[in-house]
């Protein structure tokens, strides 16, 4: 069984999570792409979706999932997406997509995460994949020097990228993140990051991991 099929069963699984007319937060990336199959087969059964980014929205539109704007719904009971990195305490990496930003304010306002991850993105230490971190233009140069003095990490510009919301990424390499809630907490309080791709104060609440035999539920 390849990955993209992994990802697939994942997908499938985390449908199961959807409850009937809820509003579904929505993920960005290749395993949320199948999610959003998925969840075009059941569109009759939700009231509608939000949104992490433009291209989740546009393959939302194209299925006639109707999409809503966060400001004007409650709390969402759901929100489904992948990552780049799992440690065992369900804390991830994400912003690979360069959709971090969206995807945290969705994930603080959602009552149950569920994350989908292949095989490939189980790891002991976040930190193999390079960390994306959504900076102000004018603030890369500094975040970039702060990140080697604070944790020794080389942070590179993703070039040619803008998010969504118009800043820059950075993607910062050679870290071992032992306390990722620590990381998470202080970075996110230097001047010009907008968010950090360390997803731990507001982790996963269950991890669907694809694999070759089938799809096993991770709650640790």
């Amino acid at each position: 069984m390849n990955v993209e099929e992994q990802k697939r069963l994942a997908a499938q699984q985390a449908v199961g999570y959807v409850e009937e007319g809820s509003v579904v937060g929505v993920g960005t990336g290749s395993t949320v792409a199948h999610f959003i199959d998925e969840l075009g087969k059941i569109r009759g059964r939700i009231e509608a979706t939000v949104s992490s980014s433009e291209k989740s929205t546009a393959l939302l539109k194209q299925l006639g999932i109707p999409v809503v704007d966060l400001n004007s719904v409650g709390e969402l009971s759901l929100y489904v997406d992948g990552a780049d990195e799992c440690d065992p305490h369900k804390c991830l990496i994400k912003g690979g997509g360069a959709a971090l930003t969206r995807e945290k304010i969705i994930a603080a306002a959602s009552r149950k995460f569920v994350c989908m991850i292949d095989a490939s993105k189980r790891v002991d230490v976040l930190g193999r994949f390079p960390l994306p971190v959504e900076v102000i233009p004018m603030a890369v140069a500094q975040v970039a020097r702060q990140f080697a003095r604070a944790y020794g990490g080389r942070a590179v510009l993703r070039e040619g990228v803008r998010t969504d919301n118009g800043q820059a990424i950075l993607d910062v390499h050679g870290l071992a993140i032992s306390d990722p809630l620590a990381l998470e907490t202080e970075v996110n309080q230097w001047p010009g990051v907008v968010t950090v791709g360390v997803f731990a104060r507001h982790r996963a609440s269950v991890c669907l991991l694809g694999t070759s035999h089938g799809v096993v539920t991770l709650r640790y």
